[in-house]
């Protein structure tokens, strides 16, 4: 399965990479690694994510990566990576949908 990043999402990865980097920067090269990592989970294993309670679809999911929510939908020859959330923000469902 090929694994497809939005604009949106990529967007969110730089920005808390950015965040965190302000006070280590191999913390931050070490999240965004292992945020790779947990995404490539998905190729074998599309539906190991949860369903985003948000949206109660089979297709959306996400998988939890520390204090971060990785959104993702399922599609027939793809996973689509729609955003990255910290748990406490409130998920705008216009990301999502």
């Amino acid at each position: 399965m090929r694994i497809i990043w939005s604009p949106l999402a990529v967007e969110r990865i730089s920005e808390i990479a950015e965040y965190i980097s302000q006070n280590n920067l191999d913390a931050s090269t070490k999240w965004v690694d292992d945020i790779f990592t947990k995404i490539e989970q998905l190729n074998n294993f599309p539906e190991s994510g949860r369903i985003v309670p948000e949206m109660n679809r089979n297709n959306i999911r996400e998988l939890i990566y520390k204090n971060y929510r990785i959104v993702y939908r399922i599609e027939s020859e793809q996973i689509s990576i729609l955003t990255v959330r910290h748990f406490k923000q409130i998920m705008p469902l216009e990301e999502i949908s």
